[in-house]
């Protein structure tokens, strides 16, 4: 399969977290940003359950006749993202986040709207919200930022221990000793370079 901004990876645990990892080798001196533009978040929402089928089709025709809202949409995205990235890479070294990043996400949690009803369409739960806006595709990740940092499980934010990558996970494993995002890319690339090592010293 093609990568594609559809088809990354989400092995945060928490949509918040996947989102913050919509940029590969985040640590690496030439990281992949996957969102370039208004039309790339949109492809990444539905691709994680954030918008319908519908909503994404009728942002995007939105977005057409409204370029200019749609690019300082997608700038409050990318900044929210970087501020959830901060924010979770704090948590995981027990050291109080920035004032910045959670102004950053308080301002996008003010500007969704209300959860004050479900929505039930086409086998699909959902909040039910006003008539779609541009920064629809960000309340249900400022919604599940706010959730995980404001339960337990924010003790269970780790940074993946890949060299280069610095992805954010949620370490649900018994013993709390998972120490990559996935055990098939990282864990395995961390394990070749460690047999890689002690051959090439023996």
């Amino acid at each position: 399969m093609t990568p594609s901004v559809t088809n990354i990876k989400r092995v945060g645990g928490s949509l918040a977290l996947d989102f913050a990892n919509s940029i590969d080798w985040r640590l690496s001196d030439a990281p992949h940003d996957w969102l370039t533009g208004y039309g790339d978040l949109l492809a990444w929402a539905r691709a994680a359950g954030c918008i319908r089928a519908a909503e994404k089709t009728a942002l995007a025709k939105l977005a057409r006749g409204r370029g200019r809202d749609a690019d300082k949409a997608f700038a409050q995205a990318i900044d929210l993202r970087e501020a959830i990235d901060r924010i979770g890479r704090a948590v995981a070294q027990s050291i109080k986040p920035e004032a910045e990043d959670l102004a950053t996400l308080n301002g996008a949690l003010g500007n969704c709207p209300p959860r004050s009803r479900l929505d039930f369409s086409r086998g699909e739960f959902s909040w039910q919200t006003p008539e779609p806006s541009l920064e629809t595709p960000l309340w249900p990740v400022a919604w599940a930022a706010a959730d995980l940092l404001a339960s337990p499980e924010r003790d269970r934010i780790k940074v993946c221990a890949g060299e280069d990558c610095g992805w954010l996970f949620l370490d649900r494993s018994r013993n709390a000793a998972r120490r990559w995002c996935s055990m098939a890319d990282c864990g395995n690339r961390d394990k070749a370079r460690r047999f890689y090592a002690r051959h090439r010293g023996a």
